[in-house]
């Protein structure tokens, strides 16, 4: 019987430092939402991992595609 593959999503390194990155800003409060920045502040901790994660991908580390809503 073939082993099953892990059907969980996968991450890169870089993705995981820009995600940490986030998180950093979002607790000085340096964070912000919007495009440029010219939002406001960033106060929860999921829209500060998905600007992390909408970083990582611009950079061009290994983050899956965003799922279809």
């Amino acid at each position: 019987m073939p082993i099953k593959k892990s059907s969980r999503r996968k991450y890169g390194k870089a993705a995981e430092k820009t995600v940490a990155s986030a998180m950093r800003r979002r607790k000085r409060g340096t964070l912000k939402s919007g495009p440029g920045g010219k939002g406001g502040t960033v106060k929860s901790r999921e829209q500060a991992i998905a600007i992390g994660l909408s970083e990582a991908r611009k950079k061009g580390a290994k983050v899956p595609k965003k799922r279809a809503a």
